[in-house]
């Protein structure tokens, strides 16, 4: 059995897109779907425009997202290493034969966690868009060379997957693609990469969502070396300074690029100076942060 996590946060439509991306994946393997939203009225639109009875859905308290994953981990734990639980978001959708690509790595029965691909669906012709096309690059770029040298690396919370059994309960405070890869990583299980895997993502449209999203971002990976000193960091001021520094500079096609390109370092070199600085005056992560809507990410809401 695959059991389907889709976490949602007021975005009723784009989590219908979500659900139907996984629905029309040909795959011979049993799977059921629980979307995961704290608004009953999600649940009501979702059973309305999807009537399938793979489908469910599990009303998310309020308390962030690691807690309602920890009350849907209560409900599917089983010992059967050979059932998979994956993980994604209603506010992206994956591509054909997604899943069939993460099924094929599981194959390897010391493989314990597979991650997809995310691919930006922004325009080139932005720059932000620009910046969604090269920093994801980026990061597919560092996911290939830690997988062939079998390294540690961090999952895509866009979608990837874990054998059952593994995981019954993560922190509360720490990123689900980070830590739960991590705890299998201690458990002597490999990590794959499937990059043919691919889930669609929309960029921040604007200057004051991209920075939201990217603080946040790097909040929580500083919260996680706090608490687990002994993980690889594969997100870090230094670690993008030592796989992206030349990368970059190497992507633009025009003098219009190059320029963004340039902006672009100085806008991580902000967000992280804000970011400690927040850090410093006792503003960390928050569990909750999903109730600070990202709106310009949202594909159809």
């Amino acid at each position: 059995m695959i059991h389907i996590i889709i976490t949602s946060y007021k975005e009723p439509n784009a989590t219908v897109k979500a659900i139907k991306a996984f629905l029309n994946q040909k795959i011979k393997e049993k799977f059921r779907i629980i979307v995961v939203d704290p608004f009953s009225e999600a649940e009501e639109f979702i059973m309305k425009n999807i009537k399938d009875k793979r489908v469910e859905f599990f009303l998310d308290p309020g308390e962030g997202k690691n807690y309602a994953l920890n009350l849907v981990f209560e409900k599917i734990y089983s010992e059967n290493k050979d059932d998979l639980i994956i993980f994604s978001d209603g506010d992206v959708y994956i591509g054909e034969n997604a899943l069939e690509e993460i099924i094929i790595k599981f194959k390897d029965k010391k493989v314990g966690s597979v991650t997809g691909m995310p691919a930006s669906i922004d325009s080139r012709d932005t720059m932000l868009g620009y910046w969604s096309k090269i920093l994801y690059a980026g990061i597919h770029k560092v996911r290939i060379k830690a997988n062939r040298e079998n390294k540690f690396f961090q999952c895509s919370g866009y979608l990837f997957a874990i054998r059952n059994g593994l995981i019954k309960e993560i922190p509360l405070d720490v990123p689900e693609d980070a830590i739960i890869p991590y705890f299998i990583w201690k458990k002597s299980y490999k990590i794959e990469y499937a990059d043919k895997a691919i889930v669609y993502v929309k960029y921040p449209s604007n200057w004051k969502d991209w920075v939201s999203q990217r603080i946040r971002t790097i909040k929580a990976h500083e919260n996680i070396s706090k608490l687990y000193s002994d993980m690889p960091r594969t997100k870090s001021f230094f670690n993008e300074i030592k796989a992206g520094l030349f990368y970059a500079i190497r992507q633009p096609r025009n003098p219009r690029e190059l320029l963004w390109t340039i902006i672009l370092y100085w806008a991580r070199l902000y967000i992280y100076s804000k970011s400690y600085k927040e850090m410093q005056r006792k503003r960390y992560f928050d569990p909750a942060w999903r109730e600070e809507e990202i709106k310009s990410t949202k594909m159809l809401d």
